[in-house]
């Protein structure tokens, strides 16, 4: 307790840093504020009464912070951001000119978040559109017009913009991923709701039942915490070295490589896309066409919550976007050039494209191990609300999985900055 008191008065000793934090929090109050502007002609009485009672939308909820129950102007959220940032990360794989782009440091990186930017326009068009047609289907449009619908689509549009400019001035500006903070907000603010009707719900009965939620809670943020500071140490030794009259070199040092390296990003990208198929059903169940509808009914039994084939994705998504992601950032080659540019190499490894390969080989069997654990992680509570009924569990636990490991990152980062300033106070 004494070293968490000194390191936050560190921090906030630090004008740059209580700066960069003051920064984050009045961002934060920004999204929370238009998370609470409720959008004209919803009855969000009746809506909230839907939330309540169907899981889905629940999970939905959550994962905008609450702004699809109130249905504020910001109820999209960034959902169509994330979607676009995985379409452009996936072409990028097949397109030479965006793969070409993605190796040109941070220019390219920059041209190609501006194609995210662009296509995250018409997606969320598409996505806006599509739920005012689910919440019409429901009657729960006051006015379902069509000079409405476009004053409507405008306005979600524009929460959808919003919010990506408040992320990437987080970003820029502030402390942490903007977009996973916002999203970290987002949970902040429903965890207490979601444990409360956790613990009061009439499914949680039985003090078996709360032990089981309380016990979930901590070994998954045990187990968050334990991978997260998991790593795979590479040694390295440089090579003697005479420069003039001094010899330099000859140390041994070692590379570490985390097990997880892409972080909570497969998470989000996973619950996005897993998503996609029931929002999809609800909509194609309201429509007069029986093919279509009987369709879209399949479409959200198989993809709920509980059914297996939701759970089967979901983890085989976690899956190959921790591999996915980790390929992006983290490149053998570069780290392979970097070694050999300093004169360092692997026992036993031959400096250069051996260096890189037996790197790749390194990173693909611990990401294995970090990829399992995240999706076992991810399904985990829904195998528990299985067992024990307790249906705000899934919501919960996949909420407490973002939040640690949003924390953690920005917490390193922070340390990173004590240290990068206490370096330079040392030099000064």
């Amino acid at each position: 307790m004494s070293q968490l008191v000194n390191t936050l008065s560190h921090v906030f000793a630090i004008v740059e840093l209580r700066r960069k934090i003051f920064f984050t929090l009045a961002i934060f109050a920004a999204y929370r504020l238009f998370a609470h502007i409720p959008l004209a002609g919803v009855n969000t009485g009746q809506l909230k009464d839907l939330f309540a009672q169907n899981q889905f939308l629940s999970l939905l909820d959550i994962f905008s912070g609450g702004t699809l129950a109130n249905f504020s102007i910001m109820a999209l959220g960034l959902a169509p951001y994330i979607n676009a940032s995985i379409i452009l990360q996936l072409l990028t794989l097949v397109i030479p000119k965006l793969e070409a782009l993605s190796k040109e440091g941070e220019a390219g990186r920059e041209q190609i978040n501006q194609y995210t930017r662009l296509l995250t326009l018409p997606l969320a068009v598409v996505q806006a559109i599509g739920v005012l047609f689910l919440l019409n289907s429901q009657s729960l449009l006051i006015r379902f017009q069509l000079p409405t619908l476009i004053v409507s689509v405008v306005i979600l549009v524009t929460g959808t913009v919003i919010a990506m400019w408040l992320g990437e001035l987080i970003t820029l500006y502030g402390i942490g991923n903007g977009i996973s903070m916002l999203i970290l907000a987002g949970i902040v603010a429903r965890l207490p709701v979601s444990f409360a009707q956790t613990l009061f719900t009439s499914q949680a009965e039985t003090i078996f039942n709360l032990i089981m939620i309380i016990g979930i809670a901590v070994l998954v943020i045990a187990g968050i915490v334990v991978m997260d500071v998991a790593v795979r140490k590479v040694p390295i030794h440089y090579a003697r070295r005479v420069r003039g009259s001094r010899l330099l070199g000859g140390q041994s040092t070692f590379l570490p490589l985390r097990l997880n390296q892409a972080g909570v990003i497969p998470i989000i990208f996973a619950v996005s896309l897993v998503l996609v198929p029931s929002i999809v059903g609800r909509v194609l169940t309201n429509l007069p066409n029986p093919t279509l509808a009987s369709l879209g009914a399949s479409l959200v039994a198989a993809f709920s919550p509980q059914s297996v084939v939701y759970n089967l994705i979901y983890f085989g998504l976690v899956v190959c976007f921790t591999y996915f992601y980790t390929a992006v950032v983290f490149d053998p080659q570069k780290i392979a050039d970097e070694i050999k540019k300093n004169g360092g190499f692997i026992p036993g490894i031959r400096p250069g494209k051996a260096t890189a390969d037996h790197l790749s080989y390194i990173i693909t069997r611990i990401t294995l191990l970090g990829a399992l654990f995240l999706g076992v992680i991810a399904i985990m509570p829904s195998i528990v609300q299985g067992i024990t009924g307790v249906t705000a569990l899934t919501i919960g636990g996949t909420g407490i999985l973002i939040v640690v490991s949003v924390i953690l990152e920005t917490s390193k980062q922070v340390e990173a900055m004590l240290v990068m300033r206490n370096y330079d106070s040392f030099l000064d």
